[in-house]
């Protein structure tokens, strides 16, 4: 194993570009986007001093404990069959833990849950496998709806759609919307319907510097697209492209005009962009693995199951925990400071509940 230098970075990202397994989370590139927090990358080598296994690593100070987490999403990059070059792998992080007094090591790789070979070699290695309930437990989500392109074309993935979706993409063209990919000039509208949709469905939104420096992080990797009608931003997606995948990350709209069905072609427009540049799959990220119709979060399955791809459920997160003790602090620390967030958005919601009533009593 070896740890690298920054000026080995390109290396390592021209390997994880074209590995299979690959993925913008893994990108040195990433660590811009996430640059409050510390950034390593490990590689394996065969004899010939080619990579064949790397694994970029964010390092996360923790406070009140004087340790840090480390952290790779979506890693590592390599076959994850070979349990060679994983063992390389681990023995890399074990150093980098050891640098940074880390109390626990997580990862979430891309794999599916039933692959037995996988999960045996970490549990050999001394990892912990975290599933969760509903699949939003984890830092990633565990389900994920994929549309797998399979070298077809944009003709034969729109007639793959079914029949409500694709009539609701042709109802947002018949009735003008526009949708464009757009610069940091349009990040104004983004993040007002961002925060209309974080107080709409309940969920904390990031700040406009976040996706402002995502823009400047990931360069042509990035693309933010924005839907119009009649000359007014409606609704909003952000989607990189990388490594063969096109992920879509944010997704926000307007509570008016949603009769025009932007949504829609936002998504038809970003699988056209991965079709167009020749990518594998389009990952329209995660869903809940509640399939119950009646579960708050069933409509957004629906909504991504309506482009007829796939639902994968992923293995979750694996943990080596270094330090027991400090571990189990940093988690009460996080509960508690989760707890504090969701109290202080129920109070929100019921200030504007309540302030909302008084204006329509006033009025």
């Amino acid at each position: 194993m070896e740890i690298l230098t920054a000026d080995k970075y390109p290396q390592y990202e021209n390997f994880a570009r074209s590995h299979k397994n690959g993925g913008i989370t893994q990108s040195v590139m990433w660590h811009n986007v996430k640059r409050d927090w510390g950034h390593e990358v490990v590689v394996s080598r065969d004899e010939s001093g080619a990579i064949i296994g790397g694994v970029s690593i964010l390092v996360r100070k923790m406070p009140f404990t004087r340790t840090a987490m480390l952290y790779s999403p979506r890693g590592p990059v390599c076959d994850l069959s070979d349990r060679a070059v994983l063992e390389d792998l681990k023995r890399g992080v074990d150093a980098l833990a050891k640098k940074h007094r880390a109390h626990i090591y997580k990862t979430d790789p891309d794999i599916p849950v039933d692959d037995e070979n996988f999960r045996a070699v970490m549990r050999d290695m001394g990892f912990r496998q975290i599933l969760g309930k509903g699949g939003f437990e984890t830092i990633q989500a565990r389900f994920n709806y994929r549309l797998y392109i399979n070298g077809r074309d944009e003709n034969a993935l729109l007639a793959n759609l079914t029949q409500q979706t694709r009539r609701n993409v042709r109802i947002a063209q018949r009735k003008g919307v526009e949708v464009k990919v757009m610069g940091k000039e349009a990040l104004g509208d983004f993040m007002r319907l961002m925060e209309i949709t974080g107080a709409r469905d309940g969920f904390a939104t990031r700040p406009g510097w976040y996706f402002e420096r995502m823009m400047d992080s990931l360069g042509d990797h990035m693309r933010l697209y924005m839907a119009y009608y009649e000359g007014k931003a409606i609704s909003g997606a952000v989607a990189a492209n990388y490594a063969g995948k096109t992920c879509y990350l944010y997704g926000a709209s307007d509570n008016a005009n949603r009769n025009v069905m932007s949504t829609y072609l936002l998504q038809w427009e970003m699988i056209r962009w991965a079709v167009q540049t020749g990518c594998t799959v389009y990952d329209f990220q995660g869903v809940s693995g509640d399939m119950d119709e009646n579960s708050p979060l069933y409509g957004l399955y629906r909504f991504k199951k309506g482009f007829n791809g796939t639902l994968d459920e992923l293995a979750g997160e694996f943990d080596f925990v270094y330090m027991p003790i400090r571990a189990r602090l940093v988690r009460v620390i996080i509960r508690a400071n989760e707890w504090g967030r969701t109290a202080a958005r129920s109070a929100a919601g019921f200030r504007n509940k309540v302030l909302g009533f008084r204006k329509r009593t006033v009025q």
